[in-house]
């Protein structure tokens, strides 16, 4: 990458983080070729936030359905459930990476949460709150505290939807309390499921925190209709982001999150430093404003993003892994130096009304109320600007497209796969720069649910994002580091895959992984007994049949298969299949050539041994 390039995305970069911008909404991810009753649709394809699945298929539905009721959620199960046909939910941003919303085949239906957006309650004598599937995390946030009530722990995009995120296991994190995890501070869930002729061919279901299903129903890939959740007094956080070397990260890991509530650790492999959140409770009457407003999940300016991401290309293309060093550094010193997005306080008028908020900081600890630092997401509150501006990945634009390895490893085991990491960047200092360029590996804390596809133990999660070339047949640059790193969490570590992440490799013997596993697919069948709300897809990653992988020319370049022989990568382009360097049992696409397969084999304590 050349100097001007560097510059240039610098400062573009600098300019879309200090600038209030107002971005383009994303699009509605259903789209038809007609319209239908009822402001529906038939003919239709969805796809998600990103506008590419893993396999980049299209996915087709015969119609599409928006429901503002319970009665109409039923009117519309029945009326498939009847007719025998595929059904699956969608929601209005569609975040998840896999084909969750899929359905078989091109006649399936697609019902909407898009209008299922209402709070219904506050109760703020029993701390509760009973919303639609389709409400968004930031209107639960908003909403809770005009009553003086949060929820405790939250992931940190707020453009989830509360069905989305209980039906994928998504979580901030915490290993306090009952853990960071959405669903397990759900105290009822209301489904409406296929039923016999006798029931009307559909079924309302409310199931609470007492009921023998309800474990099976907290994490499910698809939640319809309301949720009761239990909240928490409105109460301050203080926040400090500290630098640290990682060459204690591996022991320090475990531990961190029991000293601090709402710990994470953002790691930076290639530059040997760890970022580490130090996030507590302190007393309502601490002085503070503080607010979180995460700078990559601003709006951006759209010709900022098409800069930065031919700055990407160039370096794929030219081989570039200094230039992808440079770029990472400056990016990780332009978050450092703004604090992530971290404010101390609002410039105000005299009434003491913001003017704007979160502006300044002046430093740490920055010191707020949880409803103002526990997510965002501001590049989905924005009116139409024909793109000017946009969230970053947003496929309208030429801006981010990536892949995400997502996993949570087991706590006793966390400081071995650190440890092994560490030994693939000895071997290759700059292979993991990439993903420097995307604000470096996310770790944080999740503690062990009673839900049958929850987490199984108190665990860390790692959350990596990394360049996916635009060519599903061009291999990327130091691609081998990245598929060993996967491989080895999820078949050495027994590393749990995130339901509404990853690439498809990721889910490889993942079901086997769930001591539960069979309780929930007895409940899945007693509610669903002929499959209309399954998938090629979900019954894939349950385990049920073939096809969670393709062997196929190129295959393993997308996480579409491990690569057994050469052809599934790209032997063309000098990539070959190869065991992986510190993980010998990895197979993994490299330029390395046949006689520099294996350099160091670490096997741990044989934590979490697992063969694939």
């Amino acid at each position: 990458m050349s100097a001007g390039w560097i510059i240039l995305t610098v400062h573009l970069y600098i300019l879309a983080v200090c600038i209030t911008v107002r971005s383009s909404p994303p699009e509605d991810p259903v789209t038809c070729a007609s319209s239908g009753k009822s402001n529906g649709g038939t003919n239709c394809t969805i796809t998600n936030s990103y506008g590419a699945f893993p396999d980049r298929s299209t996915c087709r539905a015969g119609e599409v359905v928006f429901p503002t009721s319970e009665e109409e959620i039923i009117s519309a199960v029945a009326a498939a459930t009847k007719a025998g046909r595929k059904m699956k939910v969608a929601t209005r941003y569609s975040h998840s990476i896999p084909k969750l919303v899929c359905p078989d085949g091109d006649d399936g239906l697609l019902i909407s949460t898009k209008y299922l957006n209402r709070v219904i309650k506050v109760d703020n004598g029993s701390r509760t709150m009973v919303v639609q599937g389709g409400v968004t995390l930031r209107q639960v946030i908003e909403e809770g505290a005009k009553a003086g009530l949060v929820l405790p722990y939250t992931p940190y995009w707020w453009g989830l939807t509360m069905g989305g995120l209980m039906a994928t296991g998504a979580h901030g994190s915490s290993l306090w309390g009952r853990g960071s995890s959405i669903h397990d501070y759900a105290e009822s869930i209301t489904m409406v499921t296929p039923s016999s002729a006798q029931d009307g061919y559909a079924k309302v279901r409310v199931i609470n925190s007492s009921h023998p299903d309800f474990n099976a129903t907290k994490v499910s890939l698809g939640v319809l209709g309301v949720v009761t959740l239990k909240l928490e007094a409105m109460f301050k956080r203080s926040v400090t982001y500290s630098v640290r070397n990682d060459s204690n990260l591996g022991e320090e890991a475990a531990a961190f999150g029991k000293k601090h509530e709402f710990a994470d650790i953002t790691w930076y492999p290639s530059q040997r430093k760890a970022v580490y959140r130090i996030d507590d409770r302190v007393p309502l009457n601490t002085s503070g404003n503080g607010l979180f407003n995460f700078i990559p999940f601003r709006s951006t300016l759209s010709v900022g993003l098409a800069v930065i991401r031919s700055a990407e290309e160039e370096q794929e293309s030219n081989k570039d892994s200094q230039g992808k060093c440079n770029g990472g550094w400056l990016v990780t010193k332009t978050l450092l130096t703004a604090a992530f997005g971290l404010s101390n306080n609002d410039i105000l008028q005299t009434d003491d009304r913001p003017i704007m908020e979160g502006v300044l900081f002046t430093g740490y600890p920055v010191i707020g109320y949880q409803n103002r630092l526990q997510s965002s997401g501001t590049c989905l509150d924005s009116p139409q600007d024909n793109w000017v501006t946009a969230c970053p990945w947003d496929p309208k634009v030429k801006g981010e497209f990536f892949h995400q390895t997502t996993f949570s490893v087991g706590l006793t085991a966390v400081a071995g796969f650190i440890r092994d990491v560490q030994k693939l960047v000895d071997l290759d200092p700059e292979a993991l720069c990439v993903t420097d360029l995307y604000n470096g590996i996310l770790m944080r804390y999740v503690k062990a649910s009673p839900a049958y596809l929850g987490k199984e133990e108190d665990a860390m999660d790692f959350d990596i994002t990394y360049y996916r070339s635009k060519d599903p047949k061009t291999p990327r640059l130091h691609e081998e580091v990245l598929e060993e790193i996967e491989q080895m969490a999820m078949f050495k570590y027994g590393a749990l895959p995130h339901w509404g992440k990853n690439r498809n490799v990721a889910f490889v013997g993942a079901i086997g992984k769930y001591k539960r596993a069979a309780d929930f697919l007895s409940v899945k069948d007693a509610y669903d007994p002929s499959g209309l709300f399954s998938s090629q897809w979900t019954d894939s990653v349950l385990g049920l049949r073939d096809g969670l992988t393709v062997a196929s020319d190129g295959c393993a370049l997308e996480g579409l298969c491990i690569c057994s022989e050469d052809s599934h990568c790209a032997p063309s382009k000098g990539y070959f299949c190869r065991p992986g360097r510190v993980y010998t049992d990895a197979r993994v696409c490299s330029t390395r050539s046949a006689g520099c397969s294996s350099i160091i084999e670490t096997q741990g304590n044989g934590e979490g041994m697992r063969s694939h």
